[in-house]
């Protein structure tokens, strides 16, 4: 009973601290869809980690669910792609959608080799 309570607060806790954590990132780097790219990679590293490490509903409610979903942004990989083929770099679009779709899948899988070796 309490953990059902607690979940949507922990994922606003979560997700509240990823958000800022993206800004920071977006701030530091300060280059649209690079700085797009590295949180999508870097979240989708943390997510493989979390969800493959032996880890309890409110972890993965917190740092799964709400950290990494505020802190990666798919709808800003999206909107990029498609204003980079708008605007008439269709390959520059290709690359950008191939590339981040292929490195988040390289993130996932190291992240849970890394979260089934750790624990």
């Amino acid at each position: 009973m309490v953990g059902v309570t607690l979940t949507p607060l922990l994922v606003a806790v979560g997700g509240a601290v990823g958000a800022v954590c993206r800004h920071v990132v977006d701030e530091h780097i300060g280059r649209a869809r690079v700085d797009t790219l590295v949180v999508n990679v870097l979240g989708s590293l943390l997510l493989g980690f979390v969800l493959a490490a032996p880890l309890g509903e409110s972890a993965v409610a917190l740092a799964g669910t709400g950290f990494c979903g505020a802190f990666t942004t798919f709808s800003s990989f999206a909107f990029e792609t498609v204003r980079l083929a708008e605007d008439g770099f269709g390959r520059a679009a290709a690359v950008n959608a191939v590339g981040t779709f292929a490195l988040a899948a390289v993130g996932v899988a190291v992240g849970g080799w890394g979260g089934s070796v750790v624990f």
